[in-house]
């Protein structure tokens, strides 16, 4: 993040507003905008593309999380939400949104900056995972490709495991590709020969 972090605040009461506003100023160099209407809050949110997005609501409902969901990107940006109350399975439904930090009994000044700091660690945690997650996805992806290709290599040629594999990776290092994407390759042409 270059700059100052950038923080959306949902508040519809401007007293409130106001004083989320000055304890975020207190506690940091942040660029803030206050969003007093949660109504086209995704379209709100999207044009503003904040770094994060703090909540505060008495009850929120099952509609404001499925529109936060929409909103927030949980994939993009931490979210923390302040509940004066909350209904059963709310806590829940706000964690699948996206919702970083979910703290029930409101929000008080002195402690926006420690749960501020929270979601955005978490939300960072989850992020690393999520990436983690794709990556060894791909990777097995890969695997299986590559596997299925050293097969019909083996099948076509007459030839062991271990040199299927010099073959292709051999043709990677001459074509200038990796080894998945060649086995990938051979993997298709034989689809269409089939």
């Amino acid at each position: 993040m270059s700059g100052a972090m950038s923080i959306i605040v949902v508040e519809p009461d401007r007293d409130r507003a106001l004083q989320i506003v000055d304890s975020l100023r207190e506690a940091g160099d942040y660029d803030i905008h206050v969003i007093a209407e949660a109504t086209g809050l995704a379209r709100q949110i999207q044009r503003r593309n904040p770094d994060v997005v703090l909540i505060d609501l008495e009850n929120p409902s099952r509609d404001m999380l499925e529109e936060l969901a929409l909103a927030s990107g949980p994939q993009e940006r931490a979210v923390a939400m302040f509940v004066d109350r909350s209904a059963e399975g709310l806590s829940a439904a706000a964690i699948e949104a996206g919702v970083s930090a979910y703290v029930v009994d409101g929000m008080q000044p002195q402690r926006i900056k420690p749960i501020l700091d929270a979601a955005i660690a978490r939300f960072r945690m989850f992020q690393r995972m999520r990436t983690e997650l794709a990556e060894t996805k791909r990777a097995l992806e890969e695997r299986k490709v590559i596997d299925r290709a050293k097969g019909m290599l083996m099948k076509a040629r007459g030839i062991g495991e271990d040199e299927a594999y010099a073959l292709l990776r051999r043709t990677a290092m001459d074509t200038g590709k990796r080894v998945p994407e060649v086995a990938a390759a051979l993997v298709t042409a034989a689809g269409l020969l089939s």
